[in-house]
């Protein structure tokens, strides 16, 4: 899952493995495909949609190719992989697959993220893979002709039947260019799809079985290649967590109560704790008056501010986009808090410090439009697979009760922007998810989590068999391994590098910024 929706990345054979052993592994699938040699390069800039961080210099890309279609593998016709690698710092005995989230979060660069390059042990004798999934970043992309981008000045809050009309149309419009813009490619742009792509590359690399970190939306695609995959399946970390075991509407069913709950138990206290630096309000209740305040305020008037690509319009959509985005981690807290305060000075009084308009602009790039290609693969993915009910009818009246219950941030827009009630194929049924079979997974997440609320990481745990479920208290962070946490990654390490499988706990989260101290 990813911000905005709210929700929240060339292989060759390793070292002693042969394409007959790929071959051998894959069963069945064509020697084109198993017996693939592809040659890992230092990655060039044009082949990342995301630049590592300075100094790293590691960075391995290739490409591979893999079946467009793997109910029909002989077919012939063929889509392309992008991949990467971080080598392992003592020689690979392991490969630990990755993926950032979404559905649709591009990936090849995530291996040079720190939450991976940090960790000195993990490293040692895993190489770390990245990998465009199929339909975004670098691999064969699909698209919607930016379609998603007319709904992004919708303000859910007008409760007009004008209004609520004039969403539907758009998200139904939407629908049609998606579907149109993909031609053939909708239907094979799907986690049923997107597992094999994955189990195609732990052949290519040569293993019988692969390690798994899988971020959010990634945890999906993480449960559902053990469960179709169990003998395949080494260590797999499912951080932030979906509720995988149910379907893409059910499990965002929990978003709109889980933002709230982390803007109003988790933002809004902090901001008021730091009433001195922030001038926002004492108290939880006075901080959100004013950004009650300062929304109503752009809604008769939008801020243009100033940036280096021109002028930053703000709307109150685009500030509901900062806090939601704002709540994925605290260090973003911050940020947030400035941009509420630079957005007050100029509703109130025409003007804001300099420093403070350019730390606000940094803020809102957050909430910026993401690719076409990742929204088209999320809509894609959503759409094509598992049942999806609900019309305009039921979409209006479940946007009502959302905002009559006041879950105003993603809430009552949501159910008017669900693409998937207005598809015209049917979508790929979804296997049962139990977990029987399965060695233990690992599941993390956090107790405030806003786009993968707790309620359906308990739902899925308690579906799972064999499970482990950390629990974070006191903590909104979605993602959390490699994110600061010691006792989580302590814990995460000792599972991934040497095999311990912890019990059912609970670890405290880290402290939340101190601006104050500054």
């Amino acid at each position: 899952m990813r911000k905005r929706l709210v929700l929240a990345v060339g292989l060759a054979l390793v070292a002693g493995a042969t394409p007959a052993v790929a071959e051998s592994a894959q069963g069945g699938v064509p020697a084109r495909y198993t017996a693939q040699r592809l040659d890992w390069h230092l990655c060039a800039p044009e082949e990342l949609t995301t630049q590592p961080p300075a100094g790293l210099q590691g960075l391995e890309c290739a490409t591979f190719r893999t079946p467009r279609d793997w109910d029909r593998p002989r077919e012939g016709r063929d889509l392309t992989i992008a991949v990467s690698r971080l080598k392992a710092t003592h020689g690979a005995t392991a490969s630990l697959l990755t993926n950032p989230g979404g559905p649709g979060g591009d990936g090849r660069y995530f291996p040079a993220a720190p939450n991976f390059t940090e960790q000195t042990r993990l490293r040692e004798h895993q190489e770390i893979i990245g990998v465009d999934v199929r339909g975004t970043g670098k691999s064969t992309n699909v698209t919607c002709d930016g379609a998603w981008s007319t709904l992004d000045d919708l303000d859910a809050r007008d409760r007009s039947p004008e209004n609520l009309d004039h969403a539907l149309d758009l998200a139904e419009r939407a629908a049609d260019t998606c579907q149109a813009a993909y031609g053939d490619l909708g239907p094979v742009i799907n986690t049923h799809q997107t597992i094999h792509d994955y189990d195609l590359l732990r052949a290519l690399l040569g293993r019988e079985r692969i390690n798994w970190v899988g971020y959010s939306g990634g945890t999906w695609l993480g449960a559902h290649y053990a469960q179709r995959f169990p003998q395949r399946t080494g260590r797999f970390v499912l951080d932030s967590n979906t509720e995988f075991t149910t379907t893409w509407q059910k499990s965002f069913d929990w978003q709109a109560t889980g933002f709230e709950r982390s803007w109003r138990e988790h933002f809004l206290p902090w901001a008021a704790k730091h009433d001195d630096v922030y001038h926002l309000g004492a108290d939880a209740e006075s901080v959100r008056q004013v950004y009650e305040a300062v929304r109503a305020a752009l809604v008769r008037r939008p801020v243009e501010l100033p940036s280096q690509q021109g002028p930053f319009r703000v709307t109150a959509p685009v500030l509901d986009g900062v806090v939601t985005q704002s709540l994925y981690s605290k260090v973003l807290f911050e940020g947030l808090a400035t941009f509420l305060v630079t957005l007050k000075g100029i509703t109130e009084q025409g003007s804001a410090p300099q420093e403070d308009v350019a730390a606000a602009v940094a803020a809102a790039e957050l909430a910026a439009d993401e690719p076409d290609a990742m929204r088209a693969t999320f809509w894609a993915t959503l759409c094509g697979e598992g049942e999806w009910t609900g019309d305009r009818r039921s979409a209006i009246r479940d946007s009502n009760r959302a905002h009559e219950r006041g879950l105003t941030l993603v809430g009552s827009g949501w159910p008017l922007v669900q693409l998937c009630m207005f598809w015209d194929s049917e979508p790929r049924a979804l296997p049962k998810l139990d977990g029987r079979g399965v060695p233990p997974v690992l599941m993390l997440h956090s107790e405030l989590d806003g786009a993968t609320p707790i309620e359906g990481a308990r739902r899925a745990h308690a579906a799972f068999e064999g499970s482990r479920l950390i629990t974070v208290t006191g903590d909104g962070d979605h993602g959390l391994y490699g994110m600061g946490n010691p006792v989580v990654d302590e814990i995460t390490n000792a599972y991934l590098v040497d095999g311990v499988v912890p019990a059912d706990r609970e670890v405290a989260g880290m402290p939340l910024p101190d601006p104050s101290a500054k």
